[in-house]
């Protein structure tokens, strides 16, 4: 049997960080109901915002949520109005006095995220799986990705089996930790039922945790 792990999950430690940056023994899981509250509160409410990845940074006090969009002025609104609008409503959800950073993600075709969102909504809109696949393979690899690989699994076109098909260009070194692997997982809600989209992108080689 296959033993698959998640490649983000895999590197915590080794060249990545987490998502959520903060620690406490008591009320850790009260904690993490809220952080995964904000995040799928923030991906419907800006859900034509291309939204990224949404880091989550906590003090005593005070909650920094980090968005990282491809549209940042969508978030933002004319003169900062929307964004100090979403402001209000998360020191409403929380409790807590809320610091909302927008930061813009320059090349969208390299993230995971981005990618898989854009698969699943051409399917959504009933087009060719192959094609919306090969299109957004060929995007990132442009845009000077070192592999790229896509699969799309469920009723494909329609049809009456369910199956998966996968298209792959370049390395995706699953094995190698200091190998900087960006990973997504979206569901596509067509007629005939929900479709898989995973998506792996290779940037490269980093050693040391990102960011430093």
């Amino acid at each position: 049997m296959g033993q698959k792990t998640n490649p983000i999950g895999l590197r915590l430690g080794v060249n990545r960080t987490w998502f959520s940056n903060w620690f406490d023994e008591r009320k850790f899981a009260d904690k993490l109901a809220e952080d995964l509250f904000l995040r799928n509160y923030l991906s419907k409410r800006l859900q034509n915002a291309s939204i990224a990845r949404i880091e989550i940074e906590r003090t005593l006090k005070q909650v920094t949520i980090n968005i990282h969009t491809a549209r940042p002025g969508v978030v933002i609104g004319r003169k900062g109005a929307d964004v100090d609008k979403l402001r209000d409503e998360m020191k409403k959800l929380t409790g807590k006095e809320v610091h909302l950073n927008i930061i813009e993600v320059k090349r969208p075709e390299l993230e995971a995220g981005l990618v898989s969102e854009s698969v699943a909504k051409q399917l959504e809109a009933r087009a060719s799986f192959r094609r919306s696949m090969k299109r957004a393979l060929q995007s990132t690899r442009r845009m000077g990705a070192e592999g790229v690989k896509i699969v799309c699994s469920g009723r494909l076109a329609g049809s009456e089996m369910s199956r998966a098909e996968s298209y792959k260009d370049g390395r995706i070194p699953l094995h190698t930790l200091r190998a900087d692997i960006d990973y997504a997982l979206k569901v596509a809600f067509t007629n005939v039922g929900a479709v898989g989209v995973k998506v792996w992108i290779c940037k490269g080689e980093i050693l040391g945790k990102r960011g430093e």
